[in-house]
């Protein structure tokens, strides 16, 4: 539940910072009128998102034997590598997100009014809702060793609360003098999410081991499942937020552990230029 938990609160959050600055800069341009386009768009969008990870878990699970492994392998790798992209994409956007926004919003309004707003919030939101069911659907099938009822309430009970907290936080900071640092917020969130897509790397390989699509080298380096037991319920918990496995096999530790050194080494070097340009004295 906790992986689910943590990418849509990220993603949602995202979403309705989105559309509440939409909606802000509507009321300062006195476009109310626009309004309905907007939350048309907005739940069009949002359907969308939940059709397309109905359909890749349904995929997923009418799926047997290597086709299987290949599958969730691919979907691992995949959810992974678009995860990486949005940690260091949004670390460098928050701080003119509001800004870029407003410009799209009149450049909407003074055009073709509606159907530009319709797309703007459409393609806005589907994109964060298209990457959350991606990634919703590489964290389900990362705790398969549960039965598929209890994995999918962890999962739904988790993106509820996730989107529940997004909805009051984003409500909060546009409705309230209270402001909170964008920047940082999705700094901390990053690291958190690296850990979780370096746990996506390792399991992709282990169903890669499985085929023999990736060498395993050494099948099992250790075997740590006497001390926490990966079908435990901390074992459960570590294996969908951290990819955690018992008895890994050395090229998954590889892999882990090399992406972990590479991309939160480039995230921190990103976020240390990024604090240095914000704090450096305007000429």
């Amino acid at each position: 539940m906790l992986p689910s938990y943590l990418l849509s609160l990220r993603e949602g959050l995202e979403a309705a910072l989105i559309i509440g600055i939409v909606l802000g800069a509507l009321r300062k341009i006195r476009r109310t009128d626009l309004a309905p386009a907007l939350w048309l768009g907005t739940l069009s969008a949002i359907s969308v998102s939940i059709l397309a990870a109905v359909l890749l878990t349904l995929f997923g699970l009418n799926l047997e034997g290597d086709a299987e492994k290949i599958y969730e392998g691919i979907t691992m790798f995949l959810a992974a590598g678009i995860l990486t992209w949005m940690i260091f994409w949004m670390s460098k956007q928050a701080r003119n997100m509001k800004s870029e926004l407003e410009d799209g919003v009149n450049k909407a309004a003074a055009s073709t009014g509606k159907s530009s707003i319709f797309w703007l919030a459409f393609i806005a939101v589907v994109r964060e809702g298209i990457e959350l069911a991606l990634f919703l659907t590489a964290a389900f099938f990362a705790g398969n060793n549960e039965s598929v009822s209890i994995n999918t309430i962890q999962t739904l009970a988790g993106v509820v609360l996730g989107l529940g907290t997004a909805i009051l936080l984003g409500w909060s900071l546009l409705a309230s003098t209270a402001r909170l640092d964008l920047r940082r917020f999705f700094q901390i969130t990053g690291l958190l999410l690296i850990l979780f897509a370096a746990g996506l790397v390792a399991h992709g390989i282990h169903e890669f081991n499985e085929i023999n699509w990736i060498p395993a080298i050494i099948e099992h380096v250790w075997d740590m499942n006497s001390f926490v037991d990966e079908n435990s319920v901390v074992g459960l918990l570590l294996k969908t937020l951290f990819g955690y496995n018992g008895n890994p096999s050395l090229t998954e530790m590889i892999g882990y552990f090399s992406y972990i050194a590479v991309v939160a080494g480039l995230f921190n070097y990103g976020a240390i230029k990024n604090d240095t340009k914000v704090n450096q004295p305007q000429a």
